[in-house]
């Protein structure tokens, strides 16, 4: 399985299992002279940690990422960056059950397909416990962004879970870091908490979610036509994700009920440089960011493993009843907004580099020639 690796300049090779001794990244093209720690990674790390509250899966992982290279005097070398994560609480006997069965939803019958052989205990790769490794490598993106790009913000929320929609005329930046959820809308925690509670007590059920996250600040400029567009890796990396089956850019999927006068954003010269009227582009024309919020939104399905019974197949073809037993995320959407933070992240810092590169950060001008 040769395909861990993603990014241009910035680039990730993910490693590890569900259930080994431990998994990790290698972050290659990190710039040298960037001042970074292991606690400036476990800050992240720490949001996507599992067994914080009763809304995600109760598996106890204090994923403490260990810098094994890469780094001196607290300061980046501008050589690989070797992260690791220890795995501490695995229950591979969960898993015995279904050595030889398929779980519906889930890839076990596409890896056994492909392969011809599957690591049951987890799901191995197809995990969504491998996003740790993402999530370290988004703090070391981080490190570097906020060396060369220091005005930039990153932050995802959860916008939607199932049918119930947070009001967005209640939005509150403040508001997302002080729940469970990720919720920019306080009005909704506890009718989602009740909801939550009841699918994963009484109903033995799961539900998806969505997930939007917002750059703030990226300089006009960064990305490319074509085939290296922006838009284009930051589609690639979120949909990347474990049980990601949509993503959007800006307005997305509802571009397709607008009309031309609704959806172009009017653009004026102020103070400083192009303002626009509105951002349905979601910050990216072209390929290219505008200086706007660059607005990424994706879907995460349900989680597959479930206490209902679902109809499969054994390995020899003969049919069975699946209930999955084990630890699960009755929403796995709740952990996956630290990793589309960290994913935004890779991709804004991969483009910056590029960016560097290919203009030496050299624009053209709007306005007032001085």
């Amino acid at each position: 399985m040769s395909i861990n690796s993603y990014g241009h300049l910035f680039r990730v090779t993910t490693w590890g299992e569900s259930h080994g001794p431990a998994l990790g990244a290698t972050v290659d093209g990190c710039p040298p002279g960037v001042a970074l720690t292991a606690p400036m990674i476990q800050e992240w790390l720490d949001k996507r940690r599992p067994g914080q509250n009763k809304m995600t899966t109760q598996r106890q992982e204090p994923d403490a990422v260990e810098i094994l290279s890469g780094v001196f005097e607290d300061t980046t070398t501008g050589t690989p960056i070797q992260l690791m994560i220890k795995n501490t609480d695995q229950r591979s006997k969960d898993y015995g059950d279904i050595a030889n069965t398929f779980r519906p939803g889930h890839a076990d019958i596409t890896y056994h397909q492909k392969y011809g052989l599957r690591d049951y205990r987890g799901g191995g790769r197809s995990s969504a416990r491998e996003t740790a490794s993402r999530v370290a490598a988004g703090g070391v993106a981080r490190a570097a962004i906020k060396s060369l790009a220091p005005n930039v913000e990153i932050k995802g929320y959860m916008v939607q879970m199932g049918e119930k929609h947070i009001d967005r005329a209640r939005f509150d930046w403040d508001a997302i870091d002080g729940n469970d959820f990720w919720c920019p809308d306080a009005g909704v925690v506890t009718e989602w908490t009740d909801y939550i509670n009841w699918l994963r007590k009484d109903d033995h059920n799961s539900v998806g979610a969505m997930i939007e996250v917002v750059a703030r600040n990226v300089p006009a400029g960064i990305g490319a036509p074509v085939y290296g567009k922006l838009d284009t890796d930051l589609s690639a990396a979120m949909m990347s994700i474990n049980a990601v089956k949509g993503v959007e850019i800006g307005e997305g999927m509802a571009a397709a009920s607008l009309t031309g006068r609704a959806n172009a954003d009017e653009i004026f010269m102020g103070k400083d440089g192009p303002e626009y009227s509105s951002n349905h582009a979601g910050g990216i024309l072209g390929g290219i960011s505008t200086g706007q919020d660059i607005v990424v939104r994706f879907a995460v399905k349900p989680t597959s493993s479930i206490l209902s019974p679902r109809a499969s197949i054994r390995m020899d073809g003969t049919p069975t009843k699946v209930i999955t037993k084990g630890r699960h995320d009755p929403c796995v959407g709740i952990r996956a907004v630290p990793v589309g933070e960290a994913m935004m992240a890779a991709v804004i810092l991969d483009h910056i580099l590029l960016d560097r590169g290919q203009t030496g950060g050299v624009r053209g001008q709007i306005g007032p020639q001085t």
